[in-house]
């Protein structure tokens, strides 16, 4: 911070467990990953290695060290999970996490028909050497699930080790809790909120309008997801009432 400037809301620092933002790396050059932190690394809590693009980007463990040594999780997208379930090569997975020095992991079934039962045990499993976070909701529009069956899943997968669970919307905020047109499907969310604690969520809301719309429900300390590396510092000013959008949110 620059200037001591009051009524700020109170956010919470690195190591936190609330008020996260994950960052989404789609193939960041590692000089653009290197901008990155020099700008935005305080804002910083997770990033994601999105899809399948570190099996094909250039110096993918020179960046994942990068950002582990600024105190950031990294971990691989659900999507390049999927991939290698749906090939039977789990055992294969973890020896390429582990080859990766990851300590964070995603479980995610978005694309793929995956047994609950057998997520669940792939949570567990995983939850005793790494960093749990499971993804709940399809990658299609059209696959809808009702409210109660987003928090019966999201309470097996909490229960099974996953840390937060995420509340899909892909990267571009128009799946799972969002319509097809962006729309916030703001009836789910809030009966979502009547079960799962709020702490306990990270939604993916790549728009300006959907991390507008959680952080006037939620207060500066939602956990966001799935947020473009040019748009981290204009989060932070949307969460501390910075910016015109939230800018009488935090005001005595």
């Amino acid at each position: 911070m620059n200037f001591n400037l009051k009524d700020l809301p109170k956010r919470t620092g690195k190591n936190r467990d609330i008020g996260l933002t994950m960052v989404m790396d789609k193939g960041l050059s590692f000089r653009e990953a290197e901008d990155l932190i020099e700008s935005c690394s305080d804002f910083i809590d997770i990033i994601k290695l999105g899809f399948g693009t570190s099996l094909i980007s250039k110096n993918v463990k020179e960046k994942i060290q990068l950002y582990q040594r600024n105190n950031i999780k990294v971990h691989l997208g659900g999507t390049l999970f999927e991939a290698f379930i749906i090939r039977n090569m789990f055992d294969d997975y973890v020896s390429f996490i582990e080859d990766l020095n990851l300590k964070t992991i995603e479980v995610s079934d978005g694309s793929i028909e995956l047994n609950h039962k057998k997520k669940c045990e792939y949570i567990s499993h995983l939850s005793k050497k790494f960093t749990v976070f499971s993804e709940v909701g399809y990658k299609k529009s059209n696959r809808i699930l009702a409210p109660s069956k987003w928090i019966k899943l999201m309470q097996k997968e909490l229960d099974a080790g996953s840390w937060k669970v995420i509340a899909e919307a892909r990267e571009s905020g128009t799946v799972g809790v969002f319509r097809k047109d962006g729309e916030i499907r703001s009836d789910l969310i809030e009966e979502i909120l009547t079960k799962i604690p709020n702490e306990k969520i990270l939604w993916e809301a790549p728009k300006k309008d959907q991390q507008v719309w959680f952080i006037k429900l939620m207060g500066a300390n939602v956990n966001l997801g799935n947020i473009d590396p040019k748009s981290v510092i204009p989060l932070e000013c949307l969460r501390l009432g910075l910016r015109g959008d939230t800018f009488h949110q935090f005001l005595k």
